[in-house]
């Protein structure tokens, strides 16, 4: 067996992964004192990334587990349990970068890691339409924006009036932190993926919804590399925001596409003839579904 194969994922048992794993969470906890979220269970997290596991494959469609190193595997799933985070509740996914396997939280994860800091009660998002009654100020003390009032009527609730969106995180002392963005921001977010086109049926079919998704994500990123938070876990969350401004994107369109493959699954049966089902079926699901391919490629760029 040659060296490389050694420092794969091909050596490594899914028992193996979790023993170490433990190991590693039992040390911290044992030097920090920190804890698992109630309910948590890493076994059930790990399994199900296991499983999430014998799936990915790179860029060339090599699997993850014969180019990703051993170390980067452990490495992942470490940082999800330590975030209590689960890929069976599409909080995180795994992706591989070169030979190295990485965790990215989805919109999800990033509202269940950012609860898990201490203060911290909930993350939310709204939608701003035209004609809503929405006025916000600046807190002189800290900069920190505070939504003064926004009044909506439901007949306003349409994706073609939407003006920008905000989210909120939810503080125990209610200094609560606001990310607030316009549509034209949210835009300028999307269009800094390159696999992002205009006519992208994800973000004209799910406006609203990616509109929050794109607005929560900045708001737990940017709260939680602003907090001053000494928590032990804190380094593991900043951590997991991997590339920087641009993961706001990539994220979101992990989480889309995933929820657009489960609808389309719901979808009628077509009675394909034997000698064409597998070409023809490819094409039906591709053109229901038009997924956005988030493929991960090892560059010196900004993977979007």
């Amino acid at each position: 067996m040659s060296e490389q194969v050694k420092e794969t994922g091909l050596t490594l048992s899914k028992e193996k992964a979790m023993n170490e794993v433990s190991a590693k969470i039992a040390a911290l906890q044992k030097d920090t004192g920190i804890t698992l979220p109630k309910n948590y269970s890493s076994a059930n997290a790990i399994n199900s990334a296991w499983l999430k596991l014998q799936d990915i494959k790179d860029s060339q469609k090599r699997p993850a587990l014969e180019v990703c190193t051993k170390n980067s595997i452990v490495e992942a799933m470490y940082n999800m349990v330590l975030q209590g985070l689960s890929p069976a509740k599409d909080q995180c996914y795994f992706i591989v970068y070169g030979t190295k396997l990485t965790l990215m939280k989805s919109y999800l994860g990033n509202i269940a890691a950012t609860k898990r800091l201490k203060g911290v009660k909930d993350v939310i998002a709204n939608i701003i339409y035209k004609d809503d009654k929405f006025k916000y100020e600046f807190n002189r003390d800290n900069g920190r924006i505070k939504i003064v009032e926004h009044d909506q009527e439901f007949i306003n609730i349409d994706d073609d009036k939407i003006i920008g969106a905000y989210a909120i995180v939810l503080l125990e002392d209610e200094d609560n932190y606001v990310e607030l963005m316009t549509l034209k921001q949210i835009q300028h977010a999307w269009a800094m993926s390159r696999t992002y086109k205009a006519d992208s049926k994800v973000h004209n079919d799910f406006k609203g919804e990616m509109c929050k998704k794109t607005v929560i994500n900045r708001a737990c990123k940017h709260f939680t590399k602003t907090s001053d938070d000494s928590d032990s876990l804190l380094e593991v969350v900043n951590s997991t925001y991997e590339y920087d401004e641009e993961d706001i994107i990539q994220t979101t369109h992990e989480e889309v596409k995933e929820e657009i493959k489960q609808e389309a699954n719901k979808g009628e049966i077509i009675d394909i003839p034997a000698d064409k089902k597998e070409p023809v079926k490819e094409k039906v699901v591709a053109e229901q579904t038009k997924i956005i391919d988030v493929e991960a490629t090892e560059t010196n760029e900004e993977p979007f």
